[in-house]
């Protein structure tokens, strides 16, 4: 006889009430009679919001993403929207990736909205993920949602939440709508649609965000210096396809090669292992193409095109993959050289960054006199920050994971305008002679040369949690003394919200929310960061090291064999 947790069969129960449909009860006795161990994943627990919202793998269950999961999120959304907004006429607009059973999910997310009075603007088709955040505000919505797994494997899918302001959900909102979800029963859904209060949206709201993205990226580089940027874009079977070759188009790029393999979009990102910008793998195709071509610049995003992937050509012929701090340094860099060319800074202006990324962001702000700001991982820290000063005009946000955001119409991270901004500073590089490789040993020989690398451990299901768990417990209640022989300065623990300074024995208060990350830094400069992903069932441990030495070469010795040597330390525990 097979064991099941009575907790576990509680809630399996629940899925077998006539509420739920024959075929979903059909798939639960399934996995009760032949797969108990499928049967606790999918039931053990209920899908978290995340860094970027509610991800998880499409199937029955609690822990699933399927009709009455999402349906019950809607629910208690749209139960929140009433309170919050009382005689007024709610309005949410709906996106979704490319993802399978993405347009599905999205009408049933509608369909709910509408049974509960709420108006709904639908897009007709799939759209990158920053232009619903743009939708949420060019329509007056309170809310919006976005159907997407961003690069998760295919089995994914996801539900992002943006509130009225275009950026995803923060404290105290998240938590007061998790607390309605949890306070509902699945038989208190409504299902039954009205149309009359679902709209669908596309060609004037297209329109609107591109023309804004041109606003933003654009930098004043000459048609010359465009016609001479050779282009290869690949959307990796995702939405950008949608928009950014319009938008590349609209703003005087003409030579733009398409990786046709991958122009068409499927759910199954048939020719990828991941469909991430991140891994250097998922651009092969975009880089044989250019070599081909004779491409100057590859730029690649992932499923829903808030992620953007660049490669350069190289002095040797070959293509250069840069990673997301390094990418973030160029832009940010060249975003303050241009407005201070214009004579815009007066003191008024920030840029922001995460507590995982490059410290060199932090030096150029200084360096220009523009605040910096840092938060947490995840973008919708930066959209808080846009939010909460708005006698501030944001210039630019980025993280390590290749997300980056160009001043405040969009509160996300966003590949269509970054991919423009990449163009203009590419070609306006190329014209004088350099590149975009120039541009960033430009900018480390002036500020010092940073080297990150990003460590991702996979532990998947119930099991893998517990370890994840396990290893941070260990690195917070038996921190280290030094790492790779480098006596450890300061620790900082977001989860208790304090910081330790060793140097001093004095301790002080974090003055940003909680959450389950450690940072330590060393006496020679390196840093290093640890948390559990929020929407991946990864351990990520974020190294940066730098060096101070003016000769290039000397310099990325030094890093490499610093990088190295804390390397080998976190694999020995």
């Amino acid at each position: 006889m097979i064991y099941i947790d009575p907790k576990i069969l509680e809630r399996v129960n629940v899925w077998l009430t006539p509420f739920f449909d024959k075929e979903t009860q059909q798939t639960v006795k399934d996995l009760i009679a032949f797969e108990p161990e499928s049967l606790d994943e999918s039931f053990y627990k209920n899908l978290e919001f995340g860094t970027g919202g509610m991800r998880g793998i499409m199937g029955v269950g609690d822990n699933r993403i399927n009709k009455y999961t999402l349906g019950k999120n809607t629910q208690g959304l749209s139960n929140y929207l009433i309170k919050q907004f009382p005689n007024q006429t709610i309005k949410t607009a709906i996106a979704y990736d490319c993802r399978n059973n993405s347009k599905e999910l999205a009408k049933l997310v509608a369909d709910v909205f509408s049974a509960n009075g709420i108006q709904v603007y639908l897009f007709t088709d799939l759209r990158p993920t920053p232009e619903l955040s743009f939708a949420v505000k060019h329509l007056g919505c309170q809310c919006g949602i976005v159907l997407t797994a961003s690069h998760n494997p295919p089995e994914y899918n996801g539900y992002k939440v943006y509130w009225e302001d275009g950026g995803q959900l923060v404290p105290p909102e998240d938590k007061e709508i998790i607390s309605e979800i949890n306070s509902l029963a699945y038989s208190e859904i409504k299902f039954k649609s009205n149309s009359n209060l679902i709209t669908y949206i596309d060609e004037d709201v297209d329109t609107a965000f591109a023309d804004a993205s041109i606003k933003n990226g654009s930098y004043n580089t000459s048609q010359e210096a465009k016609d001479n940027l050779n282009i290869v874009f690949t959307s990796l079977h995702g939405t950008s396809i949608t928009m950014i070759p319009r938008v590349l188009d609209q703003a005087g790029y003409k030579n733009i090669a398409i990786v046709k393999e991958q122009e068409v979009p499927n759910g199954n990102f048939p020719t990828v292992v991941s469909p991430n910008p991140e891994e250097p793998e998922a651009l092969k195709m975009a880089i044989d193409l250019a070599s081909k071509e004779n491409g100057d610049i590859v730029i690649g995003t992932d499923p829903d095109c808030d992620r953007l992937g660049v490669a350069v050509k190289n002095p040797e012929g070959g293509y250069t993959l840069l990673n997301g701090n390094q990418a973030m340094l160029i832009k940010t860099h060249f975003l303050l050289e241009q407005w201070k060319r214009l004579n815009k800074l007066n003191g008024k202006q920030f840029v922001a960054s995460t507590i995982v990324s490059t410290p060199a962001i932090k030096k150029i702000a200084e360096d220009f006199n523009v605040i910096y700001k840092e938060g947490l991982t995840g973008f919708k820290w930066i959209a808080k920050m846009i939010k909460d000063f708005p006698e501030l005009e944001h210039i630019g946000g980025g993280e390590e994971s290749f997300g980056y955001l160009v001043g405040d119409f969009v509160r996300d991270k966003d590949a269509v305008t970054a991919s423009l901004l990449v163009c203009e500073i590419a070609a306006q590089i190329k014209q004088e002679g350099g590149s975009l490789l120039t541009y960033l040993d430009a900018i480390y020989s002036k500020y010092g040369y940073f080297q990150e690398h990003l460590i991702s451990v996979v532990k998947k299901g119930k099991k893998g949690a517990e370890e994840i768990s396990e290893i941070m417990k260990n690195f917070r209640e038996k921190p280290y003394s030094e790492i790779a022989g480098s006596k450890v300065i300061r620790l900082e623990d977001y989860q208790l919200g304090e910081v330790k300074d060793f140097t001093t024995n004095t301790s002080e208060a974090i003055p940003i929310p909680k959450s389950n990350v450690l940072i330590y830094y060393t006496e020679d400069g390196s840093k290093i960061a640890m948390r559990p992903s929020g929407t991946e069932p990864k351990i990520k441990f974020y190294i940066s090291v730098n060096s101070n030495a003016t000769d290039r070469l000397v310099a990325i010795a030094t890093n490499q064999e610093k990088m190295n040597a804390i390397i080998s330390v976190l694999k020995d525990n």
